[in-house]
């Protein structure tokens, strides 16, 4: 929906809040449903259905639970049945500088004293955390806190150990290395939102002496989008791809008219500094793991030649799929998401034509066209639009760039080969298949939020939950890397499997789409009946559940020799193998056997 794309109305939505709710549950769209325990310092119930818009949108249906005015502590801390019952998937702690008890101090305060108030805060909070993760097993976002409202001490109050924005600053601080040092608990950075929303306007004291609100009500839409990033990501909703256009996108000026001289980039005017800023933005996002693509109308050759002006920071080989051309983008970047195995909507794309961003956003849904009129602000757009907001991160992402360039070689290599088993032979892959190791587990939790076409139950794991299962000898456990002579893919596939008697119900089958089409699933399938046989199962039962982007997986049960025992009105399917009969199927990836202390 439109209207919920950043830059957003936020008046528009506040006053049309429940008519774009009605549209947005009737649209048809298959969503997962995700239940959020909101206990907060301050009232939620704006914040709450304001979420509900911006997670609808995301493809998150949520179910609430809200705790009363100002009881977070007593929620999290004591007996309630009610939120036990309720068995959240997500906690949100909403506190702000409101909830801060131990600050201000007067000003005879030794520093002694000040460091030991600000002790007392800190375990009022880990003492919470702490409580939660052991009784719910599920991720915890908190608020950090926004400046106060005033300072007693002017300026001084920055560094004095009695004002209040010392103390925020050392909270925040403190904080900031809990996350660093726990997994599933994220941080709401209000710090910099109240910054960018600008304080003044953020702490109306109105709204909080009238409707006991801690941020002015016209704030909480992009409080609300804040938090949104922070939960598709995590729920792996976050895009992969920026596609950008070139002229007057990355550089002024338009390189087949103007030539490669003639385009505005560098240092020389104040234009060319600040295209220069666009591509050094884009470029850093490959350090997140983002692909870059070109989508441009353009003879290939004038792309090449902008690309490699003596001051352009983008160059050729930082994107994965150049296409220079002048057929519609819209198809291109369909071409493009072919090439790669993605899905058009995991695309942002990037253009300075409304009348090509108007086309573009028409043609494919779900794909992000951001609005902007200027090079500085199509950075500030894309920042606080949050496609890529990272809640985690591995050297796999650092290299994904690398990974789907070896790909274009692989697909090279492929055209050489008249036999498509040669060519698999020719790629000479080995996989290493063995049990969860804790250091490969922060890449196997993020590939199972992430996958979503070769997904075949798409159920999706905290780092809790999958810690849990890797320590339960009620499953059988295998994680995929595969390399070959043009570089390592990384971790690649992931099975998961609950033993029941002699049965084996498989809960999880995905696999990342950049390896589709090696035989990778055949490898995973040997092994796991492997595992099956020596474990004295007999038979191994396989679930598919329908979503709108696993069709690709349909009948991939079918495909391994098992046999379906049922299928639903809705899609959904059941399959049977029997272990004794079965025969292995790959033939063409070496398997390597690697001792598990070495992953330790």
């Amino acid at each position: 929906m439109k209207e919920l794309e950043y830059p957003f109305d936020s008046s528009f939505l506040l006053k049309n809040r429940r008519k774009i709710r009605r549209a947005l549950l009737a649209d048809g769209t298959l969503r997962m449903e995700k239940r959020i325990a909101i206990l907060g310092g301050s009232t939620t119930n704006d914040i709450a259905s304001m979420l509900e818009l911006f997670l609808l949108q995301e493809g998150i249906a949520p179910v609430f639970y809200q705790s009363e005015y100002a009881q977070y502590w007593q929620d999290a801390m004591f007996d309630n049945p009610e939120l036990l019952e309720f068995h959240p998937d997500l906690i949100f702690i909403h506190t702000t500088v409101r909830n801060i008890t131990e600050a201000p101090l007067p000003l005879s305060a030794a520093p002694k004293e000040a460091e030991a108030a600000l002790e007392r805060q800190m375990a009022h909070f880990t003492q919470m955390w702490e409580h939660l993760e052991q009784t719910y097993h599920c991720p915890i976002l908190q608020n950090n806190f926004e400046f106060p409202a005033y300072r007693l001490m002017g300026n001084r109050e920055a560094w004095d150990c009695h004002g209040m924005v010392w103390f925020v600053n050392e909270l925040n601080r403190r904080f900031a290395q809990y996350a660093a040092s726990h997994t599933d608990f994220y941080l709401h950075d209000i710090q910099y939102l109240s910054a960018c929303y600008g304080l003044d306007a953020w702490q109306d004291s109105t709204y909080w002496y009238l409707y006991k609100y801690a941020l002015a009500l016209p704030a909480i839409p992009e409080f609300a989008y804040s938090l949104t990033r922070i939960i598709r990501s995590i729920y792996g909703k976050n895009k992969k791809v920026l596609a950008l256009d070139l002229d007057n996108t990355l550089w002024g000026g338009v390189i087949g008219d103007d030539g490669q001289e003639g385009i505005e980039i560098g240092q020389e005017t104040a234009t060319a500094e600040a295209y220069t800023e666009v591509q050094e933005y884009c470029k850093a996002h490959k350090q997140l793991g983002v692909l870059l693509t070109i989508c441009s109308k353009n003879e290939p050759e004038n792309a090449l030649l902008g690309l490699a002006h003596p001051d352009s920071v983008l160059h050729a080989d930082d994107f994965v799929s150049i296409q220079a051309n002048w057929e519609p983008k819209d198809l291109n970047l369909c071409k493009t998401a072919q090439d790669l195995s993605l899905l058009p909507e995991s695309f942002v794309f990037v253009d300075d034509n409304p009348a090509e961003r108007e086309i573009v956003s028409a043609q494919i849904p779900g794909i992000a066209v951001p609005e902007f009129d200027s090079p500085a602000e199509c950075i500030r757009i894309l920042d606080r639009a949050g496609y890529f907001e990272t809640t985690t991160f591995s050297a796999a992402d650092a290299k994904r760039s690398e990974m789907y360039q070896a790909n274009a070689k692989r697909a090279q290599l492929q055209q050489s080969y008249a036999n498509y088993t040669e060519y698999l032979l020719g790629l000479e892959m080995i996989a290493e298949i063995q049990d969860f190791t804790p250091v490969a587990l922060p890449r196997i939790v993020q590939l199972t939020n992430k996958s979503n076409q070769f997904n075949l139950t798409t159920r999706r794991y905290t780092q809790s939950e999958m810690e849990q299962v890797a320590e339960s000898p009620n499953y059988i456990r295998l994680y995929g890397r595969l390399r070959d002579k043009f570089g390592d893919n990384g971790i690649v596939s992931v099975v998961i499997g609950e033993i029941s008697g002699d049965a084996l119900h498989i809960d999880l089958w995905l696999m990342s789409c950049r390896v589709l089409k090696r035989d990778m699933e055949l490898a995973m399938l040997d092994e796991l009946v492997e595992q099956c046989r020596t474990r004295g199962i007999r038979t191994i039962y396989g679930y598919y559940y329908q979503t709108a982007k696993n069709a690709m997986v349909r009948e991939l049960f079918g495909t391994f020799g098992f046999t379906k025992t049922e299928q639903f009105e809705n899609g959904d399917s059941t399959w049977m193998l029997p272990v004794a009969s079965y025969e292995k199927r790959n033939h063409v990836i070496q398997i390597e056997k690697r001792k598990e202390t070495t992953e330790k």
